[in-house]
């Protein structure tokens, strides 16, 4: 199969990384690497032209460096054009969210929407027929990072089928989207957060239904259980968009989840560190470890590109 001619994703919309199957996140992910492997062909690749005369809508209440900046590139890079919507039309106020849906559905083919509630990305999903809604996060997942992840460990890993994961810190957006990625590639999970900021059980058990392999996602309270031996730790900042007057409240709750040298020293000799940026040095992580041979977190930021590339070819293709 050439990297013009994906299967295309029977959804409309992705909203979380459960939207697509097993099969087809496997299959985005062999795209994402065929796609990342063409860029050096610049006009030449073989998808330069695959969204010609296509329009993208992109709408972001939260501040963007990566996810911005990425589909941004990725859709010029596959011949589509860009409409930049001010954050304001994400209210609600000045009309309803389903009328500027179903303005949108008549001058574009998708949406690409970063914002704070969920629910407003289901509401544009399910205003339109024909509107593709694509979640760049939301407090609940972030499914467009997990792809990111999941590409960065298959480079390194090769298979992933077998590995444990450890995700240290907040029961967030990218550890929800996380833990219902890895284990469809047969990544096991162990979760360690402090009481009251774990993930809902409802993450876990839905991660479950789709686990390949054997994978397993368990939860510990100690990030030291839950690293040792394991493959990869994977953490995120302490305070998220929206709860920073939570600030120093979870800067004391969450130091003993600190990933430094001694947690890394805990998992396997030869783990990875992982992180979706941006990362506050000497707080969820120091600057020892981000700096380390270990780290691919920019690696990781760089595939943002390549599997949305590769998202976007599918869901529109």
């Amino acid at each position: 199969m050439s990297s013009s001619a994906s299967p295309a994703l029977p959804v409309k919309d992705f909203l979380s990384i459960l939207d697509i199957s097993t099969s087809e996140l496997q299959r985005m992910l062999e795209l994402a690497a065929r796609v990342k492997a063409d860029r050096r062909m610049g006009v030449r690749a073989p998808t330069a032209q695959a969204l010609a005369g296509t329009h993208v809508a992109m709408l972001f209440e939260k501040p963007s460096l990566r996810t911005r900046s990425t589909f941004e590139i990725g859709i010029r890079e596959l011949g589509g054009e860009i409409l930049d919507l001010p954050r304001e039309f994400g209210e609600g106020t000045r009309e309803p969210l389903e009328d500027v849906a179903r303005n949108l559905e008549r001058w574009v083919r998708a949406l690409v929407i970063r914002t704070f509630a969920h629910e407003k990305a289901q509401i544009f999903a399910g205003a339109t027929k024909g509107l593709h809604v694509i979640n760049a996060l939301s407090d609940a997942e972030h499914p467009c990072q997990a792809l990111a992840d999941m590409l960065t460990l298959q480079e390194r890993w090769g298979t992933c089928r077998g590995r444990t994961l450890a995700y240290v810190g907040d029961g967030n957006n990218v550890a929800t989207s996380l833990v219902h990625a890895a284990p469809q590639l047969g990544i096991s999970v162990h979760v360690a957060s402090p009481r009251g900021y774990e993930l809902p059980q409802l993450v876990m058990d839905e991660a479950m239904k789709s686990a390949q392999d054997g994978a397993q996602v368990r939860t510990f309270r100690s990030p030291r259980e839950a690293v040792a031996g394991t493959d990869a730790i994977y953490t995120d900042v302490w305070t998220s968009m929206g709860q920073e007057q939570e600030a120093l409240l979870r800067r004391r709750i969450f130091y003993p989840y600190q990933v430094n040298t001694a947690l890394m020293n805990a998992a396997a000799p030869d783990a990875l560190f992982l992180h979706c940026l941006p990362a506050h040095r000497g707080e969820e992580v120091t600057e020892e470890v981000l700096e380390s041979s270990s780290s691919v977190v920019f690696d990781q930021a760089e595939n943002r590109l390549h599997t949305q590339k590769a998202l976007l070819l599918m869901l529109l293709g």
